[in-house]
Order: structure tokens, then C-alpha cells, then sequence
């Protein structure tokens, strides 16, 4: 038996400022689908970062488990946003509402442990829960490009209910992996 030939990485469709979507349609990259779906690869490729410090500094295994759980929603969203063809997209992972369901329900654990919010409070902190504001910031933009993508394709609600969810999860798990590492927040000074 013979082994087919690898696949090339090098395409050169890009060469001239094009990709292939999923189906096999060619847009320009700044296409308002590139830049979603874009965005989403950007975030889910720092939350790559964020778990490898997470296993560095052995904290919390089971928090590093859901954010590779949901690195894997992300690529089901990235896949659907990457795809114009309705019934290309049907065959595709579906979006993710279960994990929508059960973010809320860790955002609600993580609460419960922690002080109530009452201000505006800025990003950082320990160096994981300012990589986690960080990656908020990213998932924001992946919301706003999507929420633009939306508009002439209402396909993607549900995308913008993952997102809008994921970005107050990583909001919710930076104080909460502060509060556990015994680092207040910091509150936002209007008049300093």
C-alpha cells in the first residue's frame, strides 16, 4: 500500500492577497468573514499561551481542561464563520449552545466564591489573569467582526452568543484566578 502524497502547506493563493474559505470559495483576507473567523483562530491561539502557563505554574488542572474544551468550540465557531455555503455549513460541527449553558454555569460557580463586583475594576493582576483580560479584549474583537459578519448573514447568532458568553467567562475566571491567588482587584480610579 502506498502512502499518498503529502499535502503542500504553501498553497500560494495567498500571494495575492486571497484565501480559500471552507467549500472551496475565494475571498480578499480583509473579507469581513476572513477577519472573523481570523480573529477567532488569534484568540483560541492565545488561549494556547494561557494554558501553557497554566501547566507551568500547576494551576488549577481542571480550569486548563475547560479552556482546551472550549479551544475546541472555538474551532467548531471558526469553521461555521469560515464557511458562505449553507449546506456546506450543515455538515460542519455545529455551533456550540451546550457550551454556552455550561460557561454560564462556571461563571456562576467562579461568583459565588468570590466578592461581589460594584466598579469598574482594571485588567491585571497575577500574570495568568492578565493574559485571561487579555484574551476578553480578543474575544471582544472576534464579537465585534462577527457582529459585522451577521448583518448580511444571519446564520451567526448563535456565534455571537458563544462569543458575547465566552468573553464575560474569561472576564469572570481573571478576577476569579486573582481572588484564588489573593490579589484584590484593582478598582478604576475616574479621578486619579
Amino acid at each position: 500500500m502506498t502512502t499518498p502524497p503529502k499535502a503542500k502547506i504553501y498553497t500560494r493563493t495567498g500571494d495575492q492577497g486571497k484565501t480559500r474559505l471552507v467549500g472551496g470559495g475565494c475571498v480578499d483576507k480583509f473579507n469581513p468573514r476572513v477577519e472573523a473567523y481570523g480573529t477567532v483562530d488569534e484568540l483560541n491561539s492565545y488561549l494556547g499561551i494561557i494554558r501553557n502557563l497554566l501547566t507551568e505554574s500547576k494551576t488549577n488542572p481542571l480550569f486548563n481542561a475547560d479552556l482546551e474544551t472550549l479551544q475546541n468550540e472555538l474551532f467548531n465557531v471558526g469553521s461555521q464563520l469560515a464557511c458562505e455555503d449553507a449546506q456546506i455549513s450543515a455538515q460542519l460541527p455545529p455551533m456550540p449552545m451546550d457550551a454556552v449553558l455550561k460557561m454560564e454555569k462556571k461563571i456562576d460557580v467562579m461568583e459565588a466564591e468570590m466578592p461581589a463586583l460594584h466598579q469598574f475594576i482594571l485588567p491585571g493582576g497575577t500574570a495568568i489573569a492578565s493574559h485571561l483580560h487579555f484574551a476578553r479584549t480578543l474575544c471582544r474583537r472576534a464579537e465585534r467582526r462577527t457582529s459585522e459578519l451577521h448583518h448580511s448573514d444571519p446564520r451567526f447568532q448563535d456565534a455571537l452568543i458563544f462569543l458575547n458568553r465566552f468573553s464575560d467567562f474569561l472576564f469572570v475566571a481573571a478576577r476569579w484566578i486573582n481572588f484564588k491567588n489573593h490579589q484584590p482587584d484593582v478598582p478604576w480610579k475616574k479621578n486619579s
